[in-house]
C-alpha cells in the first residue's frame, strides 16, 4: 500500500490527519506542498480527478487576500495557475492511497479507508 499524505505542516487538519495515520501504524510519506512546491503534472492531475472548485479551499487567509479581480476570473482555465502560485490555497488534506484521492481529514473516513 503506497500512502502519501500532501498539506502544509502547520496545518492544524493535517496535524491532526499525520498524528491519526502514526497512531494507526500507517507507513506513508508527506509532503509539504508550500516548503516542496508542487509538481505541475500532479496538480493537474488533481484537478482532473476531484475538479477546481473541490480543490480550492476559499475558507483560508490566502483566499481572502486575493484581489476581486482573481477571484472573479477564477475559472477551469485559470485555478492551476492560481493553485501553482499560491499552494495554500488547495484544500488540506489531501491523501493519496494507492492513487485513489481523499480531500480532507475525519477520523471515520481514514478508519474505512485504512481498515481500522
Amino acid at each position: 500500500m503506497t500512502v502519501t499524505l500532501y498539506g502544509i505542516k502547520n496545518c492544524d487538519t493535517v496535524k491532526k490527519a499525520r498524528k491519526w495515520l502514526e497512531q494507526a501504524g500507517v507507513d506513508y510519506r508527506f509532503v509539504d506542498h508550500r516548503a516542496d512546491g508542487l509538481d505541475p503534472e500532479q496538480l493537474a492531475h488533481w484537478l482532473e480527478v476531484l475538479g477546481w472548485e473541490q480543490l480550492l479551499n476559499k475558507r483560508g487567509t490566502t483566499w481572502r487576500a486575493l484581489s476581486d479581480d482573481d477571484k472573479a476570473s477564477l475559472g477551469p482555465d485559470t485555478a492551476a495557475a492560481l493553485l501553482l502560485a499560491h499552494p495554500a490555497m488547495i484544500k488540506r488534506p489531501l491523501l493519496n492511497l494507492d492513487g485513489e484521492l481523499h480531500l480532507g481529514f475525519k477520523p471515520e473516513l481514514y478508519a474505512s479507508l485504512f481498515n481500522q
